[in-house]
């Protein structure tokens, strides 16, 4: 067993063990929850469907947050 395949198991035995900082979760979440958001909303309003403003555009990040941490924490 060479050098490199040893450190390969024992950062894949780390990384399976650790479930990380759930804060840093939940701020990629929000950021990411954000920007998608504020796309899909810029997109709705190019499209004339819906006002391209920051109350939309926190609604609907606050709908992507809420969804996308039920599912990832079920």
């Amino acid at each position: 067993m060479s050098d490199s395949d040893s450190e390969r198991e024992g950062f894949e035995a780390g990384a399976a063990g650790s479930r990380g900082d759930p804060r840093v979760l939940i701020a990629m979440n929000a950021v990411l929850s954000t920007l998608f958001a504020w796309t899909i909303v810029w997109g709705l309003s190019f499209l004339g469907v819906l006002e391209f403003g920051l109350i939309n555009v926190a609604t609907a990040a606050i709908v992507l947050f809420a969804i996308t941490y039920l599912v990832t924490m079920s």
